[in-house]
């Protein structure tokens, strides 16, 4: 038998992999997803599910929902991705990842199917999850969309809810160049007569969701237009918040250990998803959501999103990266007190960076450097276009390099900040 590093190292090197090789392992059809089912006897209809897609906040999202399934003491999958340290942090149940003897078993057992249907590394995760679940019989799933929806090989689910968080510019190149366009894809998702949750209003896309709602007969909901925030603060390491429930004109108070200032409109979206849950007959109470909202790391292991690692200097990791993304932690770092801040940042070459570049503020110290996968941006490149923006910093090899310099640099009451791309924060972790 294989062992588990041989089984990666195989699984890593034989499928086409989008972090590796970017769109070409993208593919336009559910075809392998389906016939890599059609091998298992379909898992993915013996368990219920919900769905979740958007450009940002649909791991934060994902992870939340888990987080509140599990302790309202509900066996819970959660699927996700990209992993940051382990692969198998993308198959979670209760938090605890699929142990590595299922990932080797399963592999060997698809071997041959492997080498017929060709999978990409994406749609094989994705069914291995499934198979996953159904072994394990779990009471819920929650299944994280890859890229997009309509296509995405989470696409053969059919779940109790669908959640949409926001729709921003990212992958064009798959989803297409407009607002409307990326919506379109996200709204594949949206099923025959399954109630969908869009958790903020965006009027350049509402249309689209409930065009297609409608056409879908499933009932929609803006959770941004059933919750209003009356107050949030950070305090400490949690974000508080005070929401008041429109409909039932009754205010709810929430403590979340997701502390960046961002997940106030995935909190709306969650909590909307959450008031349609009670509805469908699920054993769910405030005082569960309560509870698990606070403790959302240590339920599901969520790490990277405003992952505070040090205090002198504060030190933080995000994984946000596109022009949504660096919107919201820029926006957080109004909250920081700090004398200076240092960013190391680095992309991969497929992202709009001279798009996202202006949006940093320009009187940090920049780290610029190269993730270490083979669709990094090279790291004199990205200083070279930091500079075009008006950002000041030295380039350096590898994301370790950046942060070590960084430390070198800062005096405790600075802040560094780590970002920009999923595999520059995994370096530093």
């Amino acid at each position: 038998m294989a062992s588990y590093k041989e089984t990666l190292d195989y699984l890593y090197a034989q499928l086409p992999m989008f972090t590796r090789v970017g769109a070409s392992a993208f593919k336009t059809d559910l075809h392998n997803t389906l016939a890599l089912l059609e091998q298992l006897q379909q898992p993915q209809h013996t368990f219920k599910t919900i769905h979740v897609a958007g450009t940002n906040g649909k791991g934060s999202t994902s992870h939340m929902l888990a987080a509140i399934f599990q302790q309202a003491g509900y066996k819970t999958g959660l699927y996700t991705s990209p992993h940051l340290l382990d692969f198998r942090e993308r198959i979670r149940i209760n938090g605890a990842m699929v142990p590595e003897e299922f990932v080797v078993r399963f592999t060997e057992d698809m071997h041959t199917h492997i080498t017929d249907i060709a999978p990409s590394f994406f749609e094989l995760t994705v069914a291995m999850a499934f198979q996953y679940f159904k072994q394990e019989a779990v009471d819920i799933a929650i299944i994280e969309v890859g890229l997009g929806g309509r296509l995405d090989s989470t696409n053969v689910i059919t779940p109790e809810l669908s959640l949409i968080t926001n729709i921003s510019y990212d992958h064009k190149n798959m989803l297409g160049d407009t607002l409307p366009e990326i919506a379109a894809e996200k709204a594949g998702i949206i099923k025959q007569g399954v109630p969908v949750v869009i958790s903020e209003t965006q009027p350049e896309v509402q249309e689209v969701f409930i065009n297609t709602a409608q056409s879908k007969q499933a009932p929609i909901h803006f959770a941004d237009q059933e919750w209003m925030e009356s107050s949030s603060a950070i305090e400490g390491h949690h974000l508080n918040l005070m929401l008041m429930d429109r409909q039932q004109q009754q205010m709810r108070k929430f403590q979340l250990d997701l502390n960046g200032q961002y997940q106030e409109k995935n909190v709306m979206g969650v909590l909307s998803a959450v008031k349609l849950l009670q509805q469908q007959g699920w054993h769910i109470t405030w005082e569960h959501v309560g509870t698990a909202l606070s403790h959302v790391k240590k339920l599901t292991g969520l790490r990277g999103r405003w992952d505070v690692i040090q205090q002198h200097p504060l030190t933080v990791l995000d994984v946000g990266h596109n022009e949504a993304g660096i919107n919201e932690i820029v926006e957080q770092l109004g909250h920081v007190n700090y004398q200076q801040l240092h960013i190391v940042v680095g992309f991969v070459k497929d992202k709009e960076v001279e798009k996202v570049l202006p949006l940093f503020p320009g009187t940090a110290h920049y780290y610029f450097c190269k993730a270490q996968i083979p669709r990094a941006l090279d790291e004199v490149a990205l200083a070279e276009m930091g500079a075009a923006a008006g950002l000041q910093g030295h380039a350096y090899p590898s994301a370790q390099a950046a942060l070590q310099a960084a430390r070198q640099h800062a005096k405790p009451d600075d802040m560094i900040l780590v970002c920009g791309s999923f595999f520059v924060v995994a370096e530093v972790m």
